[in-house]
């Protein structure tokens, strides 16, 4: 086994880094100050080939799963908000790509992300609703078919590029008494009759992405516009009336990896700012006080990032992820963001509580990885359940062999 990342790993780390530095922190505050969509920096990420297609095929061909997740700690190091701008038309790009047919993908990816440097598209996931948080049995938006076309009505809520994206991915409910099994995807471009922005959420933290309501009133749209078409959903409906059930767990090391680029942002710039700091004990780097907790900080960071790292490498290679990685990933590298962002301002002191200081916004970009993609409370509730269901299959395996003959492995007699 062998931790250290490959010489292509590093070097794509190494230019996702130089974008942070060069091209994202200088106007970080001002986008954050200002909730402004940062368009000069979108425009030169697909330079960079760190958005739109270019980037989706680079991640694609990853054989490892990590391009993913070290491009979002390196760019969440640089600021949270504008990483989220950058990169929320993915999440549409994907949910058309993991369900579409192909004559959809080729239709409404390239809408969805743009098709070169100077065709700038964003695209939005709607799925987060005011009664339907991460409980997404609980939606109700629905979607009805009226002749050849679908009728949907409801209202999206906390939607990334909401009432801005020029494609809208919206999951809705087609069977209400399936829960979740009976929902479906819709492909809503921006100029279907009966989608509108609603309101423009007014946040903590992430500022610098749009984020708002998605409002659809007898929004119609045609029968081709449901992803992956007639036939799989009434397969999907059918499997789902007989109980299967799938779980996903394949992006939750994502977010986890955006939340690791903050803790790291504020691990490394409260390292130089105490470098030179001291008081009359003497330098606070040298003082155990100080050591303890900067350890402490470091520890849980690289904890965290293995954690991240292995549920990555285990979506990329098809290994189920039985006992909840990925909700583990997610779960705690969302909380050492915030533990890390407090216990920083904490030994800095009265300084990281104004707005000068980059431990306050750090702080704030930090709390959203505790909530979206899941909650923290839902994500401990997923890994029990997973580990209990993951226990019991081992005990089940393990009382099949006990109950084997004695001889070989598979019970049969061992010949003398």
């Amino acid at each position: 086994m062998d931790f250290r990342l490959t010489d292509e790993q590093e070097e794509w780390r190494d230019h996702c880094h130089r974008f942070a530095v060069e091209v994202i922190r200088p106007v970080a505050a001002e986008h954050d100050r200002e909730q402004s969509v940062p368009w000069e920096v979108i425009k030169e990420s697909r330079k960079w080939g760190l958005s739109g297609l270019e980037w989706v095929q680079r991640v694609g061909m990853d054989t490892d799963g990590l391009f993913g997740v070290i491009y979002q700690e390196e760019l969440n190091w640089g600021c949270a908000g504008i990483a989220l701008a950058v990169n929320a038309s993915s999440l549409a790009a994907a949910g058309i790509a993991s369900s579409g047919t192909p004559e959809q993908i080729a239709e409404w990816v390239p809408q969805a992300l743009g098709a070169g440097e100077d065709d700038l598209k964003l695209g939005a996931y709607a799925v987060t609703e005011a009664g339907a948080g991460s409980d997404v049995a609980s939606l109700r938006t629905t979607a009805v078919l009226d002749g050849d076309e679908w009728v949907l009505n409801g209202t999206k809520v906390f939607i990334s590029n909401g009432g801005i994206a020029d494609v809208t991915v919206v999951v809705a409910t087609v069977d209400p008494k399936l829960g979740h099994r009976g929902q479906a995807s819709f492909v809503v471009p921006k100029d279907a009759p009966g989608i509108s922005q609603g309101k423009k959420e007014d946040k903590l933290g992430i500022r610098a992405s749009q984020t708002a309501e998605v409002v659809l009133e007898d929004c119609r749209i045609p029968k081709e516009n449901l992803l992956g078409g007639m036939e799989k959903l009434e397969k999907k409906l059918a499997r789902a009336r007989s109980g299967e059930l799938a779980t996903f767990e394949m992006t939750r090391p994502l977010v986890g990896a955006g939340a690791l680029g903050i803790a790291r942002a504020a691990y490394e710039w409260t390292l130089e700012y105490l470098e030179t700091k001291s008081d009359e004990n003497g330098p606070l780097l040298e003082q155990q006080r100080v050591q303890q907790v900067m350890a402490d900080v470091a520890t849980e960071i690289e904890a965290s990032r293995l954690l991240v790292y292995r549920a990555a490498w285990m979506g990329r290679a098809g290994i189920p992820m039985t006992g909840g990685q990925g909700s583990m990933s997610k779960l705690k590298a969302g909380d050492t963001a915030m533990w890390a962002t407090t216990t920083l301002m904490d030994l800095v002191g009265s300084y990281a509580q104004t707005t000068e200081c980059p431990l306050e916004k750090w702080f704030r970009d930090a709390k959203i990885f505790q909530i979206f993609e899941g909650t923290a409370q839902v994500q401990r509730l997923v890994i029990s359940r997973m580990q209990r269901q993951e226990f019991q299959e081992r005990l089940r395996k393990a009382g099949e062999v006990l109950e084997q003959a004695p001889g070989s492995a598979t019970g049969e007699p061992v010949a003398a």
